[in-house]
């Protein structure tokens, strides 16, 4: 096919996205359709119209008539690089599709030009193959990733394309994130210096115990978004599990460990890395069909792709910020799926794993990030299928005797590169939460809870675990004792008695009855 003729005029639909006008599909787009390629579509897709300004709506960007590249492999890719970013999975599928000749071309065209330099080398840290091409010797040093559209790490110098790699990540895993306004207005708030301010406010009395409540709090929730009620002794079991966070580095042995806490009794699972296929979803009632929402990465691949994470951890999230990189780590891991059970519990690990180990939180304190995503637990899901819905369409798969999948093509990429974005902005959201809201509120309640117990021994003297029952009788009816409590666990107190207590309750806590 002559090179032109492969790329598209202008379409109203591409892929079953609806344009908000008549364009011409450009950059990724446009060589996702000249190529065929079969990848998850990037969240933002860009076409060329033919108004003289720029819009933005829904899913897609639309440039003026001026910003139209030629019909060639060339221009879209270099549109692709300067307005869209790096997007991995489409580059690693291109390069396979164009194969090396095509990308020699370009470079041999323009040897010292920056944007040729940088797809050479993506060609070659993609592909693991070496191009027929001798080592740059002019040009200025050109960074793969550009950090005015994507997060980066530091980077790395590579002579032979005379360009700076700063990808957060390996061959193996590497996911990008997208700098947004909402990102950057959180980077801003420089929460890690607020987290610490938060503590500082609490009395050094209450912290300990607070830091006790909010630790336990995460693990029940962590269980609560699984819709299990696990016995306590499991709980507090994870919850310690989760105060060790940060403490040792993230591998396949200290995953192996970490899941034989979660899972608790593994009599009847697989503990280890999966030996076949994996999918979130449900059943047919009937057949017993798979009815998959998300497809796991192929048992196959599950060997290089957890080397990636563990790449990840020791070399990239100490170059990122705390958040970003533990939004990357997480969902990556949560999307491999790597185990036959505990994954969720291990996902939210990993987040706390991150913000411990780069010291986002402060000494003791675990804050409760996965009550706050149970409290979001429609947005969390909504972030999950952020990618998860992109990537089942492509993912081809037959289903096995037992009731499972079998994954048929190859799929591994999908997993090491995916743009978290989303998963980002939501992690910052649910971070932010737990250092405005959480903590001060958990410190403030035992304070009044202490004051409680306090006024309380001047009205009648009752052991601990008696003054501990007739706070939560009447902490889940409003600040009023029932009949039932006033004739059965109570039925000692006078009428006057029971009157003043209430009336100590409503004092401290009438703002916050029926926590």
């Amino acid at each position: 096919m002559d090179a032109q003729n492969r790329f598209s005029g202008p379409v109203t639909v591409f892929q079953e996205r609806r344009l908000p006008e008549r364009a011409t599909p450009a950059g990724y787009a446009a060589l996702i359709h000249a190529y065929g390629l079969s990848v998850p579509l990037p969240r933002t897709l860009s076409a060329i119209g033919a108004r003289h300004r720029l819009t933005e709506a829904e899913c897609w960007r639309i440039y003026t008539p001026r910003h139209a590249p030629e019909a060639s492999l060339e221009a879209h890719l270099i549109f692709a690089l300067k307005h869209e970013g790096v997007d991995l999975a489409v580059l690693k599928r291109l390069f396979l599709a164009t194969g090396a000749g095509a990308i020699e071309i370009i470079v041999k065209a323009a040897p010292t030009g920056s944007y040729a330099r940088r797809i050479w080398f993506l060609y070659e840290w993609l592909t693991g193959s070496r191009l027929d091409l001798p080592d740059a010797v002019r040009g200025v040093y050109a960074e793969v990733v550009d950090p005015k559209l994507q997060y980066a790490a530091s980077g790395k110098t590579s002579s032979r394309h005379r360009v700076k790699d700063n990808l957060p990540g390996t061959p193996d895993f590497c996911p990008l994130i997208f700098r947004t306004e909402l990102l950057e207005r959180f980077l801003a708030m420089n929460l890690r210096e607020r987290a610490q301010d938060a503590v500082t406010a609490v009395p050094r009395d209450l912290l300990a115990r607070t830091a006790a409540f909010l630790l336990l709090k995460d693990s029940k929730s962590s269980f609560a978004i699984e819709g299990e009620s696990p016995p306590q002794d499991r709980i507090q079991r994870w919850g310690r599990a989760i105060g060790e966070s940060g403490k040792q580095p993230i591998d396949l042995d200290e995953l192996l460990r970490l899941q034989r806490i979660v899972i608790g009794d593994a009599r009847f699972v697989h503990l280890g890395l999966r030996t076949e296929g994996g999918f979130i979803g449900e059943h047919d009632r009937d057949s017993r069909m798979p009815i998959p929402d998300h497809i796991s990465a192929r048992h196959e691949d599950l060997g290089a792709l957890i080397a990636g994470l563990t790449a990840f951890d020791r070399m990239v999230t100490p170059q990122l910020d705390p958040v970003l990189a533990a939004a990357a780590l997480a969902f990556g891991f949560v999307y491999i799926h790597p185990f036959e059970d505990g994954n969720g519990r291990l996902h939210r690990y990993l987040i706390h794993h991150v913000l411990a180990e780069r010291g986002f939180n402060p000494p003791g304190v675990v804050f409760p990030v996965s009550a706050a995503i149970l409290e979001r637990i429609d947005d969390y899901r909504r972030v999950l299928e952020d990618y998860s819905s992109r990537l089942l369409p492509l993912i081809e798969w037959q289903p096995t005797e037992s009731g499972n999948v079998r994954v048929l093509n190859d799929t591994g990429d999908f997993y090491r590169f995916f743009d978290a974005t989303a998963h980002a902005e939501f992690l910052f959201e649910c971070v932010q939460k737990t250092i405005e809201h959480d903590l001060p509120e958990e410190a403030e309640f035992l304070r009044r809870y202490d004051a409680f117990r306090g006024k309380l021994s001047l009205v009648v003297d009752m052991p601990d675990r008696v003054s501990d029952l007739l706070f939560r009788f009447l902490n889940q009816n409003g600040g009023k004792l029932s009949q039932r409590a006033r004739e059965k666990e109570f039925a000692a107190l006078t009428e006057a008695e029971a009157e003043t207590i209430q009336r100590l309750y409503a004092e401290l806590f009438a703002p916050e009855s029926g926590r």
